[in-house]
């Protein structure tokens, strides 16, 4: 199952991705829930099934009735499920971000030894961590933007993990039953302002620098999150190919990591570092500039695309 978050009339929103269309799960539900005679079908469907992802992954039950509710509004014929406005067309919407707003977000760096290699540092023996803040997370399709204060905006295509079970002291073992899904993290960075000081925290924070989704994919549809393949590109020409198998802290390593010192809560992302192929190791430097398209893939999860717009001043 695919999950995406919008807003639609001012609402945010979840639906499960049909296609073209996004089956809104409160509404599925409550459609099902009327269906079966329930008298304040569209209350206990809101008290059941949040409308905000975080809360959905929260609940201990909150998956399975997302499910039942997807199930449902795919079930209808398109037309009465547009008609009962269970069933949405994709470009009705405006995408948000995978997760909205996540409690934490974990990123990952040098994580391919090959990355590590061209940026000429040395590879760790534990994984080097830094966080970002939900307020720089874009849409897919929202733009990125260059910044007033430097030209070094460069890209980074990452798998991205979201923590469905939360907990403390993970074991590696069993890692990937804490994890919901799969998204891509173009983790934007601006190069000057993480390389003039020892920590990153400027540099990967930048206002719009964090493009995430388009959609959260369910563990169902993703079993193995070593067996996937990251392409990046820039306006169609490749930047960035590796697979994921070829990380050096695998996701279990990094859930049980990252789960030593913070307890996971459901709704935090792990972006799990960047391949090589990012721009500013190129001979000469290729930095991102207005009108770049950026497109991340990974298959089985769809395609990340953003346009970098300059901030005005």
């Amino acid at each position: 199952m695919k999950l995406a978050s919008y807003r639609l009339a001012g609402e945010t929103r979840v639906g499960a991705v049909a296609g073209e269309d996004a089956v809104d799960l409160v509404r599925s539900y409550a459609h099902l829930l009327a269906a079966r005679g329930e008298t304040e079908a569209s209350a206990m469907a809101a008290a059941e099934l949040p409308s905000d992802l975080v809360r959905i992954l929260a609940r201990p039950d909150g998956l399975e009735t997302a499910r039942t509710a997807a199930e449902h509004g795919s079930a209808l014929e398109p037309d009465l499920g547009r008609r009962a406005g269970v069933r949405l067309a994709l470009t009705q919407v405006e995408l948000l971000p995978a997760v909205p707003d996540p409690p934490k977000i974990v990123c990952v760096a040098r994580n391919y030894a090959e990355h590590a290699r061209e940026a000429g540092l040395a590879v760790s023996e534990i994984p080097i961590l830094f966080a970002r803040f939900p307020a720089t997370l874009v849409a897919h399709g929202a733009p990125i933007l260059l910044p007033t204060v430097s030209e070094q905006l460069d890209w980074e295509g990452e798998l991205a993990v979201v923590i469905g079970r939360g907990g403390g002291h993970i074991a590696r073992a069993d890692a990937l039953a804490h994890v919901a899904g799969y998204s891509i993290f173009n983790d934007v960075t601006v190069r000057d302002y993480q390389f003039r000081v020892a920590q990153y925290t400027a540099g990967k924070n930048f206002r719009a620098s964090g493009p995430f989704g388009p959609f959260l994919v369910l563990t169902d549809e993703i079993p193995d999150p070593a067996a996937l393949e990251i392409v990046t590109e820039v306006n169609g020409v490749e930047m960035q190919r590796a697979r994921t198998a070829d990380m050096i802290f695998d996701v279990p390593t990094l859930i049980e990591h990252v789960s030593e010192f913070v307890d996971l809560e459901p709704g935090d992302v792990i972006a799990t570092g960047t391949p090589a192929g990012v721009g500013f190791k190129r001979e000469p430097p290729r930095f991102l500039v207005a009108g770049d398209l950026v497109e991340v893939t990974i298959a089985g999860i769809g395609t990340l695309a953003n346009v970098v717009v300059a901030e005005r001043p």
